[in-house]
């Protein structure tokens, strides 16, 4: 496997570090803002000065989204912390590094997908972003996507490689002239259809030696592309085996490997396909039926099966969001979202998944919800994507909202509150209140979060914050790039981090 990885960190995003961020610091001076949870024996609280910070500041020729950070059992190699994302896909490296990075990358082809990268990462430096190598490169699944759909990505191919033409031709008359251009730059959608991954331990205590990776691709399908699961597994973090198609059934194959022997074969027989990867397989729930998304969607708009994954007393916890079945066919910022719950007792078992349990319907459309528990309690904390009250000061912008429930039940989770009327405008009460990152406007995004976990998927913290109830990461499709360009809102676009303080309500 080709070595794509490179130092995130450059000498330009050190400084812009102080720009992009409030103070980060390991104690909290300021004056405290707190919210009741738990049934109202809890209080969530940040200070003034609560510690955030820069993540990660990519170049303009990578992007960092969906941050799982997870602290292993052992301190020594390959821990303390594995860090594992979602990435751009694999490109020829240049002799030059991230210093030639192009600055027009787009993020416009929905069947390009992405890469899920792993990396080491020690404890002191736990807010910063390691190096990290792409361990599986994750693109539309094979198939025969609809011919309409693929003309659409060529023509938006052309129509982003003109915006870019056009852009840098603006950018330079403006330098020229001594000053800056507003015309508005053509808009281009971007995104990585790819999804996320999650990463949480085997059954160690039953002698399983890897960690289970599950992750999202999609397939084409009539009306677009769709959602579906697939399953990895590494034993040492370096190497990665994908589950793939198999001759009959399924079988383990290193990424980047060699198909199993009778796979290979009947690869041979169908001539140049021999060279491609296999068919990652689709995880079969106790039913026999693949887990994929509710709907078919075209281009960027598929969604489902982003969340995360827990175990408790043994058993493997997989809380996501998909559209609900009858809003397949609304228009996309319509599309309300459920909260679904499927369990395991071996994360790589065959059909070992439980059928999906509906724990919460109707959710604001694109909806992201993480679920793990809690740090020293044993209740979930369930954090989601949201926006500030309009009442607030500053305006509805984008936050992230945190919950915690009162026990460990399924039910507990479905009792609670998480929007206030009318909730598909995604308003809460319950929102952290970050501050770092946004653009000169004080627009912001809360893109793609996560947080850091032990090895079961449950919460935990730097040890620099021994006293925090967890520690987030979210990407801010607006704040600023490191090389001060606007081309793209997802290349080169910084990733930030931020903690918080649960503690029991006093009366």
């Amino acid at each position: 496997m080709p070595n794509l990885s490179a130092p995130v960190w450059s000498g330009a995003a050190f400084l812009l570090i102080s720009a992009l961020a409030g103070p980060a610091g390991a104690a909290s001076k300021g004056s405290a803002s707190c919210y009741p949870t738990g049934g109202g024996s809890l209080e969530i609280c940040r200070s003034d000065d609560e510690a955030e910070g820069v993540y990660a500041l990519p170049p303009s020729c990578r992007f960092v989204h969906d941050v799982q950070i997870l602290r292993l059992k052992d301190s020594g190699p390959p821990g303390p912390l594995q860090v594992i994302y979602r990435g751009e896909p694999p490109r020829k490296e240049s002799r030059r590094g991230d210093d030639a990075c192009p600055a027009d990358l787009q993020a416009d082809d929905p069947a390009a997908g992405g890469s899920v990268r792993i990396g080491r990462q020690v404890d002191a430096l736990a807010t910063t972003l390691p190096q990290t190598d792409p361990r599986f490169v994750a693109a539309a699944t094979e198939g025969a996507a609809p011919t309409q759909q693929a003309r659409k990505s060529r023509r938006n191919s052309r129509e982003s490689r003109r915006a870019r033409r056009e852009a840098r031709r603006e950018a330079r008359e403006a330098r020229e002239q001594g000053q800056m251009t507003f015309k508005p730059r053509p808009s281009v959608n971007e995104g990585d259809a790819s999804g996320s991954a999650m990463m949480v331990a085997g059954r160690d205590w039953a002698g399983d030696p890897y960690y289970a990776i599950l992750t999202t691709a999609t397939e084409p399908v009539d009306g677009g592309h769709r959602r579906v699961l697939v399953q990895a597994r590494t034993y040492d973090f370096q190497g990665l085996d994908l589950r793939i198609e198999a001759d009959p059934g399924t079988a383990w194959m290193p990424f980047g490997g060699a198909p199993p022997e009778g796979e290979r074969d009947r690869r041979r027989r169908g001539a140049r396909r021999a060279a491609a990867m296999p068919k990652p397989a689709p995880v079969l729930d106790e039913t026999g039926k693949a887990i994929t998304g509710n709907c078919a969607a075209p281009g960027f708009e598929a969604r489902g099966l982003s969340g995360s994954i827990a175990v408790v007393d043994r058993t493997y916890h997989y809380f996501y969001t998909d559209v609900l079945p009858a809003d397949c066919g609304a228009p996309i910022e319509k599309r309300r979202m459920g909260l679904y719950l499927r369990t395991s007792r071996d994360p790589l078992g065959e059909r070992s998944w439980t059928a999906a349990a509906t724990l919460i319907e109707g959710l604001p459309a694109d909806t992201l919800v993480r679920v793990a528990k809690a740090r020293g309690m044993d209740r979930w904390a369930v954090a989601y994507s949201c926006s500030r009250p309009v009442t607030v000061s500053g305006g509805p912008i984008a936050d992230i909202c945190l919950h915690y429930t009162t026990d460990l039940s399924p039910g507990s989770i479905s009792a609670l509150s998480l929007f206030m009327e009318p909730v598909a405008a995604g308003h809460s009460t319950a929102y952290l209140g970050l501050r770092s990152g946004g653009d000169a406007l004080g627009r912001v995004t809360r893109d793609g979060f996560g947080w850091m976990t032990d090895r079961y998927g449950n919460l935990d913290a730097p040890g620099i914050y021994p006293d925090k109830g967890g520690f987030l990461t979210w990407l801010d499709r607006r704040a600023p790039r490191a090389d001060g360009g606007d081309t793209s809102s997802l290349y080169g676009r910084p990733v930030f981090w931020a903690t918080w303080t649960v503690r029991p309500k006093t009366p």
